[in-house]
């Protein structure tokens, strides 16, 4: 009888803690922040039916950033920016990293970093200082001063100028590569405010 008590008393135990974890679970609220990229300004014709979805998810002292874009060129590299504006001459920018389509213009990326409210630039120096030129004059040989800059906004460019030809864009050679010699931008968040960029709608 004893035996048959104590077992009670354990599952019932058991079961209260398990209720109690549960409510503390739900009742958090889940930090996330989804929006969606379309078009560019640059490729609003040339990939009309291109889209982009991006979910941010906050983890506290970081966010991860999930991207799937659809309706692209097959099998093209694109280079992925977070930037300051959505359109030229976008301002402050920040490689991201690389998004590859497959063979049906899908593709997708994951990234590690801040992407809410604090995601920010600065040169906090009264003076510019040397900065190093891998790409010699395709780079600048001093920073330039600025105080904070938030970038709140995102931006997918061609890697390759003959790329967007191929897919019919324009075919203007742009900085927003690792070696600086990118196409177009091809999805970005213009559809939000200029100065209302959708990472600064989640608070880390």
């Amino acid at each position: 009888m004893q035996r048959t008590m104590t077992i009670a008393i354990v599952t019932c135990t058991l079961l209260m803690l398990t209720a109690f974890i549960g409510s503390k679970a739900s009742a958090a609220p889940s930090q996330k922040n989804p929006f969606d990229m379309v078009p560019s300004t640059a490729a609003a014709s040339c990939l009309a039916n291109a889209s982009g979805h991006v979910l941010v998810k906050s983890l506290g002292p970081v966010e991860t950033m999930n991207v799937t874009v659809s309706g692209l060129p097959p099998n093209t590299d694109f280079d992925f920016f977070v930037i300051q504006q959505p359109d030229s001459p976008f301002g402050l920018s920040w490689y991201q990293g690389d998004i590859n389509t497959d063979d049906e213009g899908n593709g997708e990326g994951r990234f590690i970093g801040r992407f809410s409210i604090e995601t920010f630039i600065v040169a906090p120096g009264t003076n510019g200082i040397a900065a190093p030129q891998p790409h010699d004059d395709k780079d600048a040989a001093i920073n330039p001063t600025t105080k904070p800059v938030h970038t709140f906004h995102l931006g997918l460019w061609f890697n390759s100028p003959a790329d967007a030809v191929r897919a019919g864009c324009p075919g203007a050679t742009t900085p927003f590569n690792g070696d600086h010699t990118a196409g177009v931008q091809a999805l970005s968040t213009r559809n939000f405010p200029a100065l209302a960029g959708p990472l600064g709608n989640l608070q880390p």
